[in-house]
This record gives structure tokens, sequence and C-alpha cells, in this order.
């Protein structure tokens, strides 16, 4: 059992930047492939970005690829998402999640192979 916390979110102008963090509690972090993902009204959980147990592996969506960083810090039990040239459509809620990996190198890209969520944070894009 892993609580996920979100924090971060808020209004931001186009092209400006903007730092995610999650945090977890209650689980052994380091044992977690994390990931993050965002939800536009109206639209399907979207992926954005998931980092490897070690830190040492990422995948981004081509829609953040070279904008968006994804970076886990294991001793603060917190994943991070730095955003940056952020645009409109990047407007969304954006949750983290996570679960424990069959074999410690995999990468998920599927909002069904998570398994703990937190509850998200609003992130506003304006022009």
């Amino acid at each position: 059992q892993v609580q996920l916390v979100e924090s971060g979110g808020g209004l931001v102008q186009a092209g400006g930047s903007l730092r995610l963090s999650c945090a977890a509690s209650g689980g052994s972090f380091s044992t977690y492939v994390m990931g993050w993902f965002r939800q536009a009204p109206g639209k399907e959980r979207e992926f954005v970005a998931t980092i490897s147990l070690s830190g040492n592996s990422t995948y981004y969506a081509d829609s953040v690829k070279g904008r968006f960083t994804i970076s886990r810090d294991n001793a603060k039990n917190t994943v991070y998402l730095e955003m940056s040239s952020l645009k409109l459509e990047d407007t969304a809620v954006y949750y983290c999640a996570a679960r424990s990996p069959p074999i410690q190198t995999m990468l998920f890209r599927s909002s069904a192979e998570y398994v703990y969520w937190g509850q998200g944070t609003q992130v506003t894009v304006s022009s």
C-alpha cells in the first residue's frame, strides 16, 4: 500500500515553466516504477512520462518530449515532473502513478499497468 500526493499545479502562462511533485508514503518507493499521466476535459487519460526504479531510464510521450523532464529522488520518496515551454494544450489534471515491476528495468506507458494513483493536481496554461 502506497499513498501518492501530487503538488505544484497551478496557473501558468504559455511558454512558462512549472514543476510538479509527487510524494509517496506507506510503501517502498524505490521498488516502484513511477509515471505521470494527464487528463484534459472531455478527453481520456493520457500518458506523459515514466521513470525506472533507479531513475536510469525514462520515456516520454511525443507531445511532451523535449519540454518535460521526469526525475525521482528515492531518498525523498518523490518523483518530479519539470515542465517548460508550456502550451495551452498542456492544460489538464496531472496524476502520478506507481507499480512494482516484475522486472526491475521495465517501464510502463499504459494507465492500466499502474496500480496506485494520486488524487491529481490541476495545471492550467493561459495565453
